[in-house]
């Protein structure tokens, strides 16, 4: 009889010529189990999804009660829906006042592509700023602010009037001008191997960006929802966004995303024209509820984002000790790990696979691979995750 793995193949699109293959039978926590009941420690959560963990109990409760409530009415901004309602409204309650007016989406690339529009719609501008090894999704107007024409050049044409700076450069600032609608940045860097603006360039950003009439986007599709300590990675500096994208671990699991900004500029989609941007499954019922039962559970369960950072420690301490270890740098949950090359970096992988921990790597730096696990993760998993890293590393 044929197989999954040899289903998956034949009738799923794939994205790699070398997937990794490993069949999840089911995931509780920080761990995944196979058919044949092998536990692997998951320390990616789903590339910073699964912020919770894995089938977290209450947001599980919030996807069954929703579920035999309502699910899909009617496209997104037309009919009052409480899930929705409730969402923007523990959203509005972390948020500074200038970002009020949340819509929503399935994913962060959407949010990016909403929020792109909305500085154009916003501005009546079509300069925009991205900076180099950018990652900011894979749709088209997301392509287009990618940083890395590795990843881009095979799909051109792509936006038009489309520049980038260095990351951390002020003196590129200057390249922002009355021309531009908007800058579009991470605080910390993702898929270029975390890497942390520092707090005077986002400052000296922020000032340019308001002497030019410049919308300035944060993408914290990765950085938000507690992966870099606090709730939002902006936090950090001190420094407001005129729109923020937000996915990933705000969902618990589910699809979901959205773009913040005040509601003076998201007005602006309501007129000339009408629908100035529509989604039909943005915010699904469904998909909002468990969003809202994973945001009030990093609320009110204090203790998680108040351990990031002793965890963090944790994680640097055991795994900076084994000789083949270069360097690790980040903030939080949110690590890159440094090592010789390329090649030592998808053997690990590999073989950490077999010692049972699932590891990932970053786009845009090949020498080091990602440590970004659940929030929920405890001092003796981590332990057990590194002990299993250790031994892989070991055997490369």
């Amino acid at each position: 009889m044929i197989s999954q793995k040899q289903l998956f193949l034949q009738l799923l699109g794939q994205t790699s010529p070398n997937p990794l293959l490993i069949e999840v039978e089911r995931a509780q926590g920080v761990y995944m189990y196979t058919p044949q009941g092998k536990q692997i420690i998951d320390v990616i959560s789903g590339v910073s999804v699964s912020n919770l963990g894995h089938c977290h109990p209450r947001v599980v409760a919030a996807v069954q009660q929703q579920a035999q409530t309502y699910m899909h009415l009617m496209v997104y901004g037309e009919l009052v829906q409480t899930p929705q309602v409730a969402l923007a409204q523990i959203i509005n309650s972390l948020l500074p006042e200038q970002l009020q007016s949340v819509y929503f989406v399935n994913s962060g690339s959407e949010a990016v592509e909403g929020a792109l529009k909305l500085a154009k719609r916003v501005t009546g501008r079509s300069h925009i700023i991205s900076t180099h090894n950018a990652y900011h999704g894979s749709t088209h107007g997301a392509l287009s602010v990618m940083g890395n024409k590795d990843f881009t050049k095979s799909f051109e044409p792509l936006l038009p009037h489309v520049d980038f700076i260095h990351f951390n450069s002020i003196d590129d600032l200057k390249c922002i001008t009355e021309q531009t609608a908007c800058v579009i940045i991470e605080p910390i860097q993702s898929e270029a191997g975390i890497i942390e603006a520092s707090k005077e360039f986002l400052q000296e950003l922020r000032l340019q960006c308001s002497r030019t009439g410049t919308l300035l986007i944060f993408d914290e599709v990765q950085n938000g929802f507690g992966r870099t300590g606090p709730m939002f990675a902006f936090e950090h500096y001190g420094v407001i966004p005129d729109i923020l994208c937000i996915a990933k671990g705000m969902g618990g699991g589910m699809p979901i995303g959205a773009f913040v900004s005040s509601k003076q500029h998201m007005d602006c989609f309501t007129h000339s024209p009408i629908l100035g941007h529509i989604t039909t499954f943005g915010g699904h019922p469904v998909s909002a509820a468990a969003a809202h039962a994973c945001v009030s559970e990093l609320i009110e369960n204090t203790e998680i984002l108040r351990d990031i950072e002793s965890k963090s420690d944790l994680f640097v301490s055991l795994l900076q000790q084994h000789p083949k270890v270069k360097q690790i740098r980040g903030k939080g949950l949110f690590l890159a790990v440094e090592l010789e090359s390329n090649e030592q970096v998808h053997a690990l992988i590999h073989r950490g696979l077999e010692h049972g921990v699932l590891l990932d790597f970053f786009l845009f730096c090949d020498t080091h691979f990602r440590i970004a696990p659940p929030l929920i993760i405890t001092p003796d998993e981590i332990i057990e995750s590194c002990k299993r890293i250790c031994k892989a590393l070991d055997e490369i």
